[in-house]
């Protein structure tokens, strides 16, 4: 038994906030992170990620391509698509660009840093006497782009600045409008708004800078610029273009906000100081903002180029992911090319999901929660699928793709006839959907609502995501099929177009997962009783995980009919992670098979799976020095923005380092929470306010191998499990909502 236990109730702000120390110690953490380019990006613009330096508020995102004669924000948001329920027809839409080109410094030095603590951008440019500070970042509150721009050197720097509307043609350029009001302020705005479309979208972007009618200036030393951008969308607001107007009106400092129609009014004089006032008051705003934000949860790392990584990683999902009814895309909000990949739609067979894997424990919910809408607003397309395809009414099967607001973006068209025709025929298509053989997706779209129900116990949440998860759990309950003593799944693929497998191995623990989902949100919300004990006896019967033997040891096999074992990719595993169905407290026999299979796939830097790889590995206590070691290789092969070198995916990557590195640290899987056990013990560290499963709040540290003082915060007061760090033994402790347990060696 451990020699002290101390209890005591804390006010709920503490838990919520560090309070000064705790800001003192994030800050100092983040001020060693700081993300240099000395470069200009060469991957942009690009129909996938890019490797340039990405700014965003949640809602708005920049990307800052070309050098320092001519730099160009590319501009997208999360809420401009295209949107219409066919495949290749609907996707995220570049807005437009703004263009800062300043021809005398062609072949200037270049060195643009992201302080991720504060969020803010600086690019330093230096040619002979001239030299140009650019500072810019894009406020956390307001929906704008803030440029200031000074001539450091002894001499003037000419240069041009013009919002540009975007520039594709094909395939679907949509409406595009351009031009100026009298008072300067530069506007664009484009939309998908005629018969083409299911749902009209528009989107639109303002400028206000003090410059020529042409958009020259000259930055002469000692006196600065500044260049700010406004941006909405016909799902903000009624009149989007009149927004950015009246919002660039007040932050411009202009005399007074002009009526809708004011585009064509005289010019109004600017108030500088007011204008200042304003400015400085967003800044502030911003800086709260982002302080409150790395205050949440954060960790210590020994490595700094993992260090790194974790943050940059956070830093992303804050930028691209605050939108409640549009989460980003595949890219981020960071559309700079279309077409893009896959359409950049919500992939549901892993891509959709994976971006988010970390937030939870990271507690950021947030930025987790805007994965619910798409999933919701889908339940009328994965109704229709389960009972036209399987012939099972109040089901839910998804196919592979969606989009927002209730839009299938895989849904089989004319146009994909004619160009994919082949596809039909091999069987991957059904009833119009894009299946490729495979019914779990759904499933798999119930992984983040598990993810965050166990890591919360939140009442509220669940009833808001229960239809979803019903939906599914009433699709498997009829899909199974039972034979002698067990359930198997039949016509089920592993792997996209394998058609026809039996019993694959990702959708055996999905499965399970979602029977456990419903039945405890069922129970919680007391509802639905009767079903529960449906949902436990299918889960009870489901067939077991199918075993083959690989150089004389068993490891698992994809599926029991059908493909044995696949070069790349993680399917073998991901029943372990995310579907979370084996653990260090498995049955020993089963969790050794884990083990070997992680031994034998080594999918470290893998395509697609490597944001699950590392996880399984912690999670059935593979060698953490090997996983360290790892994943520093992995933080050395990212461009500066943390999206994967060589790999066109986007933001599904950001979850690998810092979801592994709080597994490692602080893990809360099968209701037991474990301090450092899966930690390197030469490895001094640190983390506060990881959040684990049963919503616990943990913080603890680990110095010379030994694991100091241990803090846990009760949010509901469920059971508490501990695995004492220095006994080895179980600690049971029943908690009370709202208060602090603390934990000390003998």
């Amino acid at each position: 038994m451990l020699k002290r236990l101390l209890v005591f109730t804390v006010a709920a702000v503490f838990v919520i906030s560090c309070g000064t120390a705790g800001d003192d110690e994030v800050k100092t953490i983040l001020s060693r992170q700081t993300v240099r380019f000395t470069e200009p990006p060469s991957r942009i613009p690009a129909p996938y990620s890019v490797d340039a330096p990405l700014m965003g508020n949640g809602f708005t995102g920049a990307a800052i391509g070309g050098g320092p004669d001519e730099l160009v924000f590319y501009l997208a948001r999360n809420d401009f698509w295209r949107l219409k329920s066919a495949h290749d027809e609907t996707y995220p839409a570049v807005l437009g660009h703004v263009r800062l080109a300043m021809p005398e410094m062609e072949g200037a030095s270049y060195q643009v840093d992201q302080s991720l603590y504060d969020a803010t951008t600086v690019g330093h440019f230096v040619k002979g006497g001239k030299s140009v500070l650019m500072e810019t970042y894009m406020p956390a509150t307001r929906d704008l782009l803030v440029i200031s721009l000074s001539a450091e050197g002894k001499e003037p720097v000419e240069g041009s600045v013009a919002l540009e509307p975007a520039d594709t043609e094909v395939p679907f350029p949509g409406i595009r409008e351009a031009g100026i009001t009298p008072d300067g302020i530069s506007y664009i705005t484009r939309a998908f708004e005629d018969t083409s479309v299911e749902i009209p979208t528009k989107a639109a972007a303002a400028m206000l800078a003090k410059t020529g009618t042409d958009g020259s200036f000259t930055l002469r030393p000692g006196k600065p610029m500044t260049i700010v951008c406004a941006f909405s969308s016909n799902f903000k607001s009624d009149d989007c273009l009149q927004t950015v107007i009246d919002n660039l009106i007040t932050v411009g400092g202009l005399r007074q906000a002009r009526p809708s129609s004011s585009c064509s009014s005289r010019p109004i004089r600017v108030n500088s100081r007011r204008a200042s006032s304003c400015r400085r008051r967003i800044r502030e705003e911003h800086e709260r903002w982002w302080r409150e934000y790395w205050e949440k949860s954060y960790v210590s790392i020994p490595d700094p180029d993992i260090e790194r990584q974790y943050y940059v990683s956070l830093y992303g999902m804050a930028c691209c992911s605050r939108d409640p009814d549009f989460p980003p895309p595949l890219f981020g909000t960071w559309i700079t090319q279309e077409p893009p990949w896959w359409m950049a739609d919500y992939h549901l067979n892993y891509n959709f999901m994976a971006p988010f894997y970390a937030l939870y424990s990271a507690n950021r919910l947030e930025q987790a929660d805007t994965y619910d809408a798409p999933i919701l607003a889908s339940i009328p397309i994965g109704e229709f699928y389960s009972d036209k395809v399987c012939g099972i009414p109040g089901g839910i099967m998804l196919p592979v793709g969606i989009g927002p607001l209730g839009i299938e973006t895989t849904r089989w068209s004319d146009r994909m006839e004619q160009l994919h025709g082949e596809w039909r025929a091999n069987g991957n298509i059904e009833k119009g959907g894009m299946f490729w053989g495979q019914k779990s997706n759904s499933a798999y779209a119930v992984v983040n609502l598990a993810m965050r129900f166990y890591h919360t116990w939140d009442k509220e949440y669940a009833a808001k995501v229960y239809p979803f998860v019903k939906g599914v759990a009433t699709f498997w309950e009829d899909y199974l099929t039972r034979e002698d003593d067990r359930y198997v799944i039949y016509n089920d693929a592993i792997h996209e177009g394998t058609v026809g497998t039996m019993n694959p191995i990702a959708s055996l623990g999905l499965v399970r997962m979602v029977f456990d989902t419903a039945s405890d949100m069922s129970e919680l919300l007391g509802v639905d009783e009767d079903k529960r004990s449906v949902w436990q006896e299918r889960r009870t019967h489901l067939a077991d995980f199918p075993l083959q033997e690989d150089d004389e040891r068993m490891v698992f096999r994809y599926t029991e009919k059908g493909v044995a074992w696949w070069p790349d990719n993680t399917l073998g595993l991901q029943h372990v992670y995310p579907a979370g169905q084996v653990g260090l407290a498995s049955d020993p026999d089963l969790l050794q098979v884990a083990w070997n299979t992680v031994d034998a796939m080594r999918r470290w830097n893998d395509f697609n799976g490597t944001n699950s790889f590392f996880p399984a590995a912690v999670r059935v206590g593979y060698p953490a020095d090997s996983i360290y070691t790892h994943l520093k290789e992995y933080s050395l092969h990212t461009y500066g923005n943390g999206f994967q070198k060589d790999n066109p995916h986007g933001d599904e990557n950001w979850s690998t380092v810092p979801n592994t590195i709080n597994e490692m640290m602080c893990m809360g899987h099968q209701d037991i929470v474990r301090i450092f056990q899966g930690w390197p013990k030469d490895k001094d560290a640190s983390f506060h306010q990881i959040r684990v499963e049963g919503a616990f709040l943990v913080s603890a540290s680990i110095k010379d191998g030994v694991v100091g003082e241990v803090t846990i915060v009760s949010e509901k007061g469920r059971p508490l499990t501990l695995l004492d760090p220095w006994t080895g033994e179980y600690i049971h402790l029943e908690t009370v909502p709202g208060e602090t347990y603390k934990f000390g060696p003998k």
